[in-house]
């Protein structure tokens, strides 16, 4: 299976895997209003045993087959370090 991926230039880090080439047709109105212009990134062949580095590969190839779409949303910051409690009084 291929996945073509584009990049959303309105949400930062926010990406859209497509089971087409251009199959803009296939995102909601709504969702398509909210990416905005998208600019094409990747043309990946979602193999199994092929790794991604943000993204369960067996989910994408599923939204794919199902909706001819995956959304990959922004990473959820972690925890700041510099913020725990170390055990320190300092």
């Amino acid at each position: 299976m291929h996945a073509y991926v584009y990049k959303s230039q309105r949400r930062a880090d926010t990406y859209i895997y497509l089971a087409a080439r251009d199959a803009f047709e296939r995102l909601p109105e709504p969702l398509r209003t909210q990416l905005g212009p998208l600019q094409f990134v990747l043309d990946v062949a979602l193999t199994p045993g092929r790794t991604l580095a943000r993204e369960n590969p067996d989910e994408v190839r599923a939204n794919l087959a199902a909706r001819g779409f995956h959304l990959q949303f922004p990473p959820t910051p972690g925890v700041d370090p510099m913020h725990e409690d170390w055990g320190t009084d300092a």
